[in-house]
């Protein structure tokens, strides 16, 4: 028999650990591992490489500062050359799901990289009506905004496929939206993924730096305290466990937070965490300007050792990106950090930045490694065994990565939207070298080489 592909004398990371075999490739699925060299029509060289299942980057915001026909070329993109081969975009939309959503997957269909689903955010009663229709679309997660109502309550949605105008909007996502997104959820079987910051306590914080003329990443930071953070946890995770809702939160960052999601926890709350890379290697004790402007905040650098030592000990279960596809000109557009726009990119650095402060200093294993990054996700959010694992039957989705490779990183080398990076000049050891998605390689040493349109929607039933 001739197969597709063979991947040849790589070290081949699974759960269980480490195998040397060659992973042999047909019809897009993993379909064995040998010793031997089998008769195949493309050879892959893993000489001095190691393989791991494809990662999948849980948090992705793009399609709200360039429209999604043109997002997903830049961003898939960036995802492919920083080894991201399911990217999940956390959709925004200010209308009804009925009459905007398939104008969205229409646009997306053909122009990604990479393979992509979708997180459907909530943010009125019309939308927690229409959360079956998603469901009925293959979208079975949920994203609620806490940090967004009263005060704060200004959100860009995504824009209209092929339009250019931002879409702003004003929402009041209070406790009701909250509470009956969760209990729609958790009817329907979906998990909700959850902002954690109280807006009240955001705005009242925030106009009271402003009055105090306070400016910079540490006042941003202190406008929206951690105990605003649980704060929403707490009030979140009472819902959760009335209607037996499972909760995934997004971008935790501060100890505080981790320690009230531990009380949550002991009191039967289901409930999955994800953190974000610049919680791990950025506070605002050390970075000058605005670039890292973010919600919830980059915190101090006692936090992030506190985010390093939950990885460590897998009290936290993902890592996404938080990625924004957003540029200088939108991002520093006043004069002090109130006027910076939040977020930033990311979404080419999260892999190289785990191996190289979190591998390759020691802070977790490669088998840790690839829970965070793809297995916990697939098993949480419904693609498990399609995605997440390089078991016999799986999409052919590998990340190969060179853990001696060293490079800077510039905004040049994943070519997104973003014209800039907060990690710029950063040297990092340990990169991915070839991204391949469900069989074809399609980005090898920083150039993209797949063909736009082979990424294609992963359609996840509620599990």
């Amino acid at each position: 028999m001739v197969y597709d592909t063979v991947i040849t004398d790589s070290h081949v990371i699974l759960p269980r650990g480490i195998v040397d075999k060659n992973i042999i490739i047909d019809d897009g699925k993993i379909v064995g591992f040998t010793h031997d060299l089998p008769t195949c029509d493309h050879k892959i060289n893993g000489n001095g490489l190691i393989s791991i299942p494809g990662p999948i980057d849980t948090h992705v915001h793009y399609g709200v500062y360039s429209s999604i026909d043109q997002a997903a070329k830049t961003e898939s993109h960036a995802a492919a050359i920083g080894g991201i081969t399911t990217m999940m975009r956390m959709l925004r939309l200010g209308t009804s799901f009925q009459s905007s959503l398939q104008a969205q997957l229409d646009a997306a269909s053909k122009t990604h990289y990479v393979d992509y689903t979708i997180h459907a955010s909530i943010f009125s009663k019309q939308q927690i009506e229409e959360m079956k229709y998603c469901v009925e679309k293959k979208i079975t997660s949920f994203k609620i905004y806490m940090n967004l109502g009263g005060d704060v309550g200004h959100v860009y949605m995504d824009m209209p496929p092929y339009t250019s105008e931002i879409e702003a909007e004003t929402v009041e996502v209070n406790n009701q939206i909250v509470e009956e997104t969760v209990k729609n959820a958790a009817s329907l079987g979906c998990p909700v993924l959850v902002h954690a910051e109280d807006y009240e306590s955001c705005a009242c914080g925030i106009k009271t730096a402003k009055e105090k003329n306070r400016d910079g990443l540490s006042a941003w930071s202190e406008s929206r305290s951690p105990e605003f953070e649980a704060k929403a946890i707490r009030t979140v995770c009472k819902y959760g466990r009335d209607y037996g809702c499972t909760l995934y939160f997004v971008h935790i960052g501060s100890e505080r937070a981790l320690r009230q999601i531990k009380e949550e926890r002991e009191q039967g709350t289901k409930i999955f965490v994800e953190t974000c890379p610049h919680y791990l290697t950025l506070s605002y004790e050390k970075q000058q300007g605005y670039l890292a402007k973010v919600m919830p905040p980059i915190r101090t650098q006692k936090d992030n050792e506190a985010i390093w030592n939950a990885l460590s000990n897998n009290t936290i279960d993902t890592v996404g990106t938080d990625h924004v596809a957003n540029q200088l000109k939108l991002k520093l557009g006043g004069e002090d950090v109130w006027d910076a726009l939040p977020g930033f990119p990311g979404i080419g650095t999260v892999i190289p930045i785990l191996l190289s402060e979190g591998v390759n200093k020691n802070r977790f294993s490669l088998e840790q490694l690839i829970r965070f990054t793809s297995l916990n996700a697939a098993q949480i959010f419904g693609m498990y065994p399609k995605k997440g694992t390089l078991d016999k039957g799986s999409d052919a989705d590998v990340t190969m990565i060179d853990l001696k490779k060293e490079n800077k990183v510039s905004s040049d080398l994943f070519g997104g939207f973003s014209d800039y990076i907060v990690y710029e000049g950063m040297n990092l050891k340990g990169w991915p070298v070839k991204t391949i998605v469900r069989g074809h390689l399609v980005a090898e040493n920083f150039e993209v080489v797949g063909k736009l349109g082979h990424g294609k929607f992963v359609e996840r039933p509620v599990t």
